[in-house]
């Protein structure tokens, strides 16, 4: 998709203090639009994370860096699957950026009363950005190609899960400082989780193991796209053997065994995944002081006990925080000067 021409921000909308992240903007290679983080660079990401940093730092200043980034902005936001975190945040960052957000019922956005490319067509001529949570990665794309105007976040797909991928890097950068050189074992099923973890942390120089039961590795597609955007020794390991795969490991991530739309498999997923719970014996193995890591919502007593989950080394609600700061910068880099 051709990047569309860029045009003028009036004077009211631009945000009153600039940082020097922020100038520098996350801006997708064919669009304006957050879909992959296939579409943005190592570089991209990391200005988009030491913005949501300093975000952090200064929330409850008045003077923080991207206060007004969408000062008279709407952004709608087109929910496909129940959510806390995603909708909870994504709202908290549109009205501290001094945006307003908007619910869509996704019958109306994202059902069968019409075409998607139509709808997006239709919000491009009243609202300035539009998160989506739905199943196919498919309705995303669709989005982002038929409306150019649009800021197009992707909030979840079945395939990806860019926007978690950044709070996680984020958790991991506060907690262990330089990633390159490290190692995060995910162990359980090779989901849309998984993947956008992989991606992100192969790009600032880290090892990811991912284990998983045969059947429910991580796509063919995602192995390859790692090789492609790896940076600095960066890269993926696939395995069978969660204990093989925790070894020695900085971090552990894992997530339900049974994601939305798969409740019909639950009983037999419960099955093959038994061995693959996250439990102490588990974090043994892995490097003394491992972080322990989960999108959540959690399943205590199935793929992670309660004492891990508890930990003193889990990090899954600082994880959950830094959705809002991540999310923030990401929208203020998305409508920042220059982003087009």
């Amino acid at each position: 998709m051709s990047r569309p021409t860029a045009a003028r921000v009036p004077a009211r909308l631009r945000p009153v203090k600039t940082s020097r992240v922020l100038r520098a903007s996350i801006v997708p290679h064919r669009a304006r639009s957050f879909v992959s983080l296939l579409d943005v660079s190592p570089e991209d990401v990391d200005r988009c994370l030491r913005l949501a940093a300093e975000l952090k730092a200064t929330r409850r200043s008045s003077g923080g860096p991207a206060n007004n980034a969408l000062a008279g902005r709407h952004v709608a936001l087109l929910f496909d699957k129940p959510s806390l975190r995603t909708r909870v945040t994504f709202e908290v960052a549109v009205r501290e950026l001094g945006g307003t957000p908007m619910l869509i019922p996704a019958e109306v956005a994202l059902g069968e009363r019409e075409p998607i490319a139509d709808v997006a067509r239709n919000l491009e001529r009243w609202v300035d950005a539009v998160v989506i949570r739905t199943f196919a990665q498919q309705i995303v794309e669709e989005f982002a190609a038929a409306a150019p105007r649009l800021r197009v976040v992707n909030a979840l797909t079945d395939e990806e899960h860019p926007c978690q991928a950044l709070a996680d890097v984020l958790t991991l950068r506060e907690r262990l400082g330089r990633l390159q050189g490290r190692t995060i074992a995910y162990v359980g099923d090779g989901n849309n989780v998984a993947t956008s973890l992989a991606h992100a942390c192969v790009m600032f120089g880290m090892t990811v193991h991912v284990a998983s039961p045969l059947g429910y590795e991580l796509p063919g597609r995602v192995r390859e796209e790692t090789r492609r955007i790896g940076r600095d020794g960066g890269g993926l390991r696939l395995f069978t053997d969660p204990h093989e795969a925790v070894s020695g490991a900085d971090a552990v991530y894992t997530d339900v065994w049974t994601s939305m739309g798969q409740e019909d498999e639950r009983a037999e997923r419960l099955a093959i995944f038994a061995g693959y719970q996250v439990n102490e014996a588990l974090m043994a193995s892995a490097a003394r002081g491992a972080l322990f890591m989960h999108c959540l919502p959690a399943h205590r007593g199935e793929e992670v006990t309660a004492g891990v989950l508890e930990g003193p080394t889990s990090v899954v609600f600082d994880q959950a925080e830094n959705r809002l700061h991540a999310q923030k910068a990401l929208l203020a880099q998305l409508f920042s000067p220059g982003s087009g």
